[in-house]
């Protein structure tokens, strides 16, 4: 799969953006092994790898990583508005909250909501949003509020 950034002209500036406007996300089903394989390298806790130990603990199973949880946050977020957004970059996330496990077999999906657009004096806005996966039951398993700034129309 290629991202070519679209031409300027097709670019979503800060401008064009709206609070309240809402991004659906598409859907993502956490597998056995996609699971074992992100917390291996990156969260190795034996509720993440080892699901003989998982089934005994406190989760009853396996359960994805936190970090590989916000990971498809992201990638679902950037198949929904990839490069048309005129993105510069991150600038943080708070209140980040994981209400209840991922397990192997979830398909996951969501919203990103915007909540607060802020322009300054560098041809940019702060754009501030809050964003939610669900599982498929519509039970939320992750809450962010995000921060990223956004280019301002060229002037």
């Amino acid at each position: 799969m290629t991202h070519a950034r679209p031409a300027a002209a097709e670019l979503v500036y800060a401008e064009d953006m709206h609070v309240g406007q809402q991004v659906e996300l598409g859907s993502y089903e956490v597998t056995d092994a996609d699971l074992v394989e992100f917390a291996s390298a990156w969260d190795p806790q034996w509720f993440h790898v080892d699901s003989e130990a998982a089934e005994q603990g406190q989760f009853g199973g396996l359960i994805a990583s936190g970090i590989h949880t916000l990971a498809i946050l992201t990638r679902l977020t950037f198949e929904a508005v990839g490069y048309r957004w005129a993105m510069i970059a991150g600038r943080g996330f708070k209140e980040l909250r994981f209400p209840r496990p991922v397990r192997p077999g979830d398909v996951l999906t969501g919203e990103v909501v915007l909540s607060d657009i802020a322009f300054d004096d560098r041809e940019r806005a702060l754009v501030t949003t809050q964003s939610t996966l669900v599982e498929q039951h519509g039970r939320p398993v992750l809450t962010v509020q995000l921060e990223a700034y956004v280019r301002a129309r060229p002037q």
